[in-house]
């Protein structure tokens, strides 16, 4: 079963700087993130929500997750099947376009020039409007977790690829036409400054996450709670019932 607590906002951050409720709804998306269930728990509401109101959502899962279970019996290559079926099982809940898969193996990914080759040439060929994935300098999620390294790993890939790589034609001249992301969320944060309302969204996200069954069994009434829970609270901060909390960076 995955651990769910800091993708579900455990410690809850301290808001020291200014709190916005973003209203901008990019005309594409693209969330990369490490694992099969990372995206819907990071930013599922938020991807739903842009979805509904006409944004094309791309999702790029960089591991297969193979080796998201804790029963050593279990096949990885049973577990790499059922795990891709969930994430098109939740991507219809939520109203993705399409899943890239890159195809690492869990715990063998790194922040290397073939992982940001891979994703300027993404980033290029899809040019985003708005592109979402982990923050890296998140590591401690309070006294008991340490965020994952694959987690960190693809954060750190990302902010390389999207700042300057995708936008330089001396980086990767290969992966296609220069692109500048306008605008990069990132979830998960400890230093949040921007929120999205997902009031609208929070059955869509409920449901992908629950499709994720193979990290968190038959989904009941704790996991949708704590799912509503965390987006409460976020949406405390800004005013509205449901929210998802980023650190926002502005490029273009």
């Amino acid at each position: 079963m995955a651990d769910l607590r800091p993708e579900l906002g455990v410690p809850r951050p301290v808001f020291s700087g200014p709190v916005t409720l973003d209203s901008d709804v990019p005309a594409s998306a693209l969330a990369v993130y490490a694992h099969p269930d990372d995206p819907d728990l990071s930013c599922g509401g938020t991807l739903a929500a842009w979805a509904a109101r006409g944004c094309e959502v791309h999702v790029c899962v960089c591991c297969e997750g193979d080796k998201g279970s804790s029963d050593p019996s279990s096949s990885p290559e049973e577990l790499v099947a059922r795990r891709r079926a969930e994430v098109a099982a939740a991507g219809r809940h939520l109203g993705v376009s399409a899943h890239h898969w890159l195809g690492y193996r869990d715990g063998e990914v790194d922040d290397s020039p073939e992982l940001r080759r891979l994703l300027v040439a993404l980033v290029r060929r899809l040019r985003p409007g708005a592109v979402v994935g982990p923050d890296p300098t998140a590591v401690y999620f309070g006294p008991s977790y340490i965020n994952h390294r694959d987690h960190r790993a693809v954060g750190w890939a990302l902010l390389d690829s999207v700042a300057p790589a995708a936008a330089s034609p001396h980086y990767f001249p290969d992966a296609g036409p220069v692109f500048q992301v306008p605008a990069l969320y990132l979830s998960g944060t400890l230093e949040p400054d921007c929120w999205v309302d997902i009031s609208s969204a929070i059955d869509a996200k409920v449901a992908a996450v629950a499709c994720h069954a193979s990290q968190i069994g038959e989904a009941g009434e704790w996991l949708r709670d704590a799912v509503r829970e965390t987006a409460d609270n976020a949406g405390s901060v800004v005013g509205v019932r449901y929210a998802e909390a980023f650190r926002k960076v502005r490029l273009g």
